[in-house]
Formats: structure tokens, C-alpha cells, sequence
């Protein structure tokens, strides 16, 4: 855990290194927020964190869409990632359901070219495998806007794990 001023007190490139994992493979995000310190509390920081986000380039958006992992895949994640999957029965999959989960990935990225994404924290594999089936219906706009939302979530989720 660290503190808000701590993370208001130390160099830029200290404060990239200490957030780095907020957003998965993402440092530019914690980059351009960190040129706005100092932060009055985590939510200021959170509030500034989606604000960079909302101000990027579409490309830069669809680019930290896609640094996010399939859900249920067995390939190097942050150790957020991880533990989020792990907390959501993810990585206890049958063989079955973790083929489900990867036809139901495929599916989805053939059809919107990026990775479905969720905040699975309180959900169970069951929800989620419902999520993806529901999701898999909505235009590639809506399901844009609903991967940014949910790794909105995500972070929020990070911060308050992380920072006090």
C-alpha cells in the first residue's frame, strides 16, 4: 500500500514505476495523470487516471483495450490480472469450460478486434460466461465504450487495493 502523498511526493518516473500494473501493460496512462499531481485523494487521482483515458486518441484507447488478457488464458498477465482471475474461479476452469471460454473469445474478437474484458471482481465463472454470451450481441461501438467502462472498474478496483 502507499499513500497518497507519498505518490504526490516522489519523481514522475517513480510514480510511473509505482503504478505501472494499474493499467494492464499501460504506463502512459500513469504517465500523463502523474503530470497533474499533486492529488487530493485516490478519487482525484481515479478522476484523473479515466480523464487521460477519455482524452486519448481513439488508437491509443483500442491499443489499452488490447493490452488486457482473454479472460481464462494461461499467458503472462500482471499479477493483478492474476489474482482478479484467480478470484473468479477462472484459473479452476474444467477443460470443458476453459474451451467454451476460449470459442467464446475467439468469437468475440473475430467480431470486435480486441479482447473481451470485464471487471470480474464478485462475479464466478458462470456470470461471466454469461456476460461474453450477452455481449457477443451488442455493435462494436457499444462494446467499445463497455470495455473502457469496464476497465474503468477495473482500475477503480486496483486503486483502492493499492493507494490509501
Amino acid at each position: 500500500m502507499v499513500t497518497v502523498n507519498t505518490l504526490n511526493e516522489i519523481s514522475l518516473s517513480e510514480f510511473v514505476e509505482t503504478l505501472k500494473d494499474i493499467f494492464e501493460h499501460s504506463p502512459w496512462v500513469i504517465q500523463r495523470a502523474g503530470e497533474f499531481r499533486p492529488f487530493v485523494s485516490r478519487e482525484a487521482l481515479y478522476e484523473k487516471m479515466v480523464a487521460v483515458v477519455q482524452a486519448a486518441s481513439e488508437e491509443e484507447k483500442l491499443n489499452l483495450i488490447q493490452a488486457h488478457p482473454h479472460l481464462g488464458t494461461r499467458k503472462p498477465m500482471t499479477s493483478f490480472s492474476v489474482s482478479e482471475q484467480k478470484g473468479a474461479g477462472l484459473n479452476q476452469l474444467s477443460e470443458a469450460e476453459y474451451e467454451l471460454l476460449l470459442e467464446m473469445n475467439k468469437e468475440y474478437v473475430q467480431r470486435f478486434g480486441f479482447p473481451f474484458i470485464l471487471a470480474v471482481r464478485g462475479k464466478n465463472k458462470d456470470e461471466i460466461l454469461q456476460a461474453m454470451n450477452e455481449r457477443l450481441k451488442n455493435s462494436k461501438e457499444q462494446e467499445f465504450n463497455q470495455a473502457l467502462s469496464e476497465i474503468y472498474q477495473i482500475v477503480r478496483f486496483r486503486i483502492e487495493d493499492q493507494i490509501i
